[in-house]
């Protein structure tokens, strides 16, 4: 149908073997996947549709369109919906009907779940959510070879910056620029997150106080942003002298994303400024170091709160006052805010195959934002690096 490279159909038979698993751990007779990017994860198609994931068995995906175009890349049988009204009928004279039916509750919204439970008459609800995304954290070769792919066009953007940043360009003609550079190189400019109203473009490229202007986006840099609908990111200021560059981006390709952060000025950073960016390698430094198999998320974030104490820097740590964000990095592939997350409250493990963007920074009001960020994968040995831009930071001479 179209020359387009499809997902293996050995990785998706993998990844539906781990979530029947996880059912029938967890004893959930089927799972309805509702949203696009569970689905391609599992179907390896972004089509319209519902899919159906029993315990055992091969699982069936109710297209509504393109019902062609899903037939073609789907690694998973695909049938017309038809009426949704039906699709319970249909589920339940194929799999039978299930007792206990697992839904996505951290992104189904209320009426959907609603009308999708009516489908299955006195089924009991179990969210298989975190389940999901527990899976999806742990990645696999075919997934890191797109991530590494990301992180190889980064460093390209980052190597090009001393020919792009000038003094007198505002902040969006910066970003305009590597946006541009990105599309070019097959970036989708689609930057997925899960996160009930969290969106994101290319990322936070801001400058002095602009980048130090709090936000409603759950990360330690705002951004001034274009206006006050989209108040993030770049905005109209002009680059000045003296004042730290956040270049905070991503980058997607086949889907999977990578983040990453590097900083630039314009002649000579405040020393002050360039201790807290000391600091926050420091910190990634010992990320680095901690990040083995079986250490808990949490540990990362503790470990570095401690750090940013030490260095009298508590309360510029991932934000500023009461807009301080409370983690040290989270996980990223087909979205950006994935599992792990680096906060108090999650014990969970670090395992093999994991992804996290690990990103400490300072914010001073008034003055800017400072910090660096890269993405890893942890392996039997420790974290692995797959944002390989130098991190030293960018000085532009003053013209």
């Amino acid at each position: 149908m179209h020359p387009l490279p499809k997902v293996p159909e050995t990785e998706i038979k993998t990844r539906v073997r781990r979530f029947q698993n996880t059912l029938s751990a967890l004893a959930i007779d089927g799972a309805l996947i509702t949203q696009n990017i569970d689905i391609f994860y599992l179907t390896g198609t972004m089509q319209n549709g519902l899919l159906y994931v029993p315990q055992s068995g091969e699982p069936l995906f109710y297209a509504k369109k393109s019902i062609d175009r899903a037939s073609f890349e789907s690694v998973i049988p695909v049938v017309e919906m038809g009426r949704q009204r039906e699709l319970g009928q249909k589920i339940a004279s194929r799999f039978g009907q299930p007792k206990k039916i697992g839904l996505e509750m951290d992104v189904l919204p209320y009426g959907l779940a609603k009308r999708y439970l009516s489908l299955f008459p006195g089924a009991e609800a179990a969210d298989i959510a975190f389940a999901l995304r527990q899976i999806r954290a742990v990645k696999s070769e075919y997934e890191l070879k797109h991530i590494r792919e990301a992180g190889k066009h980064l460093n390209e953007i980052i190597a090009s910056l001393p020919g792009i940043i000038a003094p007198g360009m505002t902040e969006l003609e910066l970003s305009a620029k590597i946006e541009y550079a990105l599309r070019l190189k097959g970036n989708i400019g689609i930057f997925r997150m899960r996160g009930y109203n969290q969106e994101l473009c290319l990322g936070m490229v801001s400058s002095g106080s602009a980048a130090a202007t709090p936000t409603y986006f759950d990360g330690p840099a705002g951004g001034l942003g274009l206006s006050i609908a989209s108040p993030q990111s770049a905005s109209r200021k002009k680059l000045q002298a003296g004042e730290p560059i956040l270049v905070d981006i991503s980058n997607v390709v086949e889907g999977y994303l990578i983040d990453q952060t590097r900083m630039a000025v314009i002649g000579d950073l405040d020393p002050e400024l360039e201790r807290a960016y000391q600091i926050a390698v420091g910190i990634i430094r010992e990320a680095e170091r901690m990040g083995v198999p079986g250490t808990p998320w949490q540990a990362l974030y503790q470990r570095a709160l401690e750090m940013a104490a030490e260095a009298g820097l508590s309360e510029n740590f991932m934000g500023y006052g009461r807009d301080q964000v409370k983690f040290l990095g989270h996980g990223v592939g087909l979205e950006m805010d994935e599992l792990p997350i680096l906060a108090r409250g999650f014990d969970q493990p670090l395992e093999e195959g994991m992804v996290i963007a690990i990103e400490p920074k300072f914010t001073f009001p008034g003055r800017g934002v400072i910090g660096i960020e890269n993405t890893y994968v942890v392996t039997a040995e420790g974290l692995k690096a797959l944002t390989i831009a130098p991190e030293e930071i960018i000085r532009i001479p003053e013209k």
